[in-house]
């Protein structure tokens, strides 16, 4: 018995790989991945000082591994949409006469506004701030300046934490769950779909009809988009009624939206159901693929906390993307012209594994 079990799990190739897989994939994701003190976040800022202490301000702030600037914005206006789109996650605001105001001592201030959807991501550099500010201008306050080293805080701080100012970890979780939910269930139900045929016996009668695998494939899939939108009405019916979520944005977008991101994991589903020899192995591939999912698209950890190759692979991942359009029209009012280059990825997405899914299907039973 002990030498028939080694064989057959052998010959189980797919079973096999995942007895291997899974632990590594956890152990490098849960080792790699979890952070809960994100650093190197990306920022901007509108430098209106032309003076010597706004720039080491400003690299006071480059040096404390928090701030990444990768923008330097000429407006308020443009500063707060690359906040509202998620480009950014802080904006520096370090206004006109920075420098003199400093020097007469006082006591200038300068302006953080956080995109907090995420309060991870964010508290780490906010709580550094004050600190940081104060280390910053040392090398500068020294000799006729050193006066000013003593008047601790020389400069006010304003912090404006934006989308979820207290910090309510359930608004940004609820609208993630759409994603991990739809996720988990629409891929799992459609992955079944032609193996189930298959072992039931009536994948003869599939094949016997005049039907392009295309038109097999999305007619599979046509069926369960109705059951997708109704996941979605049920959770923000939860998130309005039992959570008490903001909804800023239009629903219209957000139900817009969610046709490409329902249509991406059906498809994934279907492919997955045509690569599969039997239902065991489909609900296989179905697991394998939602650890990386709700791991890797920002949904328990700041997206950008993470490793780089661990973001490369995260924006492969549709899930990624609707959880960026979910909570950017839910918490931030964000419109349908600030999703355009979140929604590309997804149709992409659902493009690419659709044709694989046509190329495997088998228009036989052999």
């Amino acid at each position: 018995m002990v030498v028939k079990e080694f064989i057959q799990m052998a010959r189980d190739r797919m079973t096999f790989a995942m007895i291997l897989g899974i632990p590594v994939l956890q152990l490098l994701l849960f080792g790699y991945v979890i952070n809960t003190d994100p650093r190197h976040m990306p920022a901007a800022v509108l430098l209106a000082d032309t003076g010597p202490q706004g720039r080491t301000l400003l690299q006071g702030l480059k040096n404390s591994t928090y701030f990444d600037f990768e923008r330097q914005v000429k407006t308020v206006h443009e500063g707060r949409r690359l906040l509202m789109q998620g480009q950014v996650q802080f904006l520096v605001t370090i206004p006109e006469n920075f420098s003199r105001d400093l020097l007469r001592g006082e006591r200038p201030a300068i302006l953080i506004e956080a995109d907090a959807s995420d309060p991870t991501a964010t508290s780490g550099g906010l709580a550094a701030l004050g600190g940081v500010l104060h280390t910053a201008m040392q090398a500068d306050f020294k000799g006729p300046l050193s006066h000013l080293s003593t008047s601790f805080p020389a400069i006010d701080l304003l912090v404006h934490p934006l989308y979820n100012p207290e910090a309510i970890t359930h608004y940004n979780i609820v609208p993630g769950l759409m994603g991990v939910v739809l996720t988990m269930t629409l891929v799992l139900i459609t992955g079944l779909a032609i193996t189930r045929e298959t072992e039931r016996g009536t994948m003869e009668n599939l094949l016997a009809m005049p039907l392009h695998p295309l038109e097999v494939l999305v007619g599979k899939i046509i069926p369960y988009i109705f059951v997708g939108y109704i996941q979605v009405a049920l959770i923000l019916l939860a998130a309005r009624y039992l959570f008490d979520v903001p909804f800023h944005g239009n629903l219209l977008v957000l139900l817009i939206a969610s046709l490409f991101f329902i249509a991406a994991n059906l498809a994934l589903g279907i492919t997955f159901s045509t690569l599969a020899k039997n239902q065991l192995q489909a609900i296989q591939m179905s697991s394998f693929i939602f650890l990386p999912s709700v791991m890797l698209s920002g949904y328990l950890f700041p997206f950008r906390g993470m490793p780089l190759w661990a973001q490369i692979i995260g924006e492969t991942l549709p899930i990624t993307h609707f959880l960026r359009i979910a909570r950017g029209v839910m918490l931030k009012g964000m419109d349908s012209e600030d999703l355009g280059r979140e929604l590309w990825p997804i149709a992409l997405f659902a493009l690419v594994v659709l044709w694989v899914g046509i190329r495997r299907y088998r228009q036989t039973l052999d």
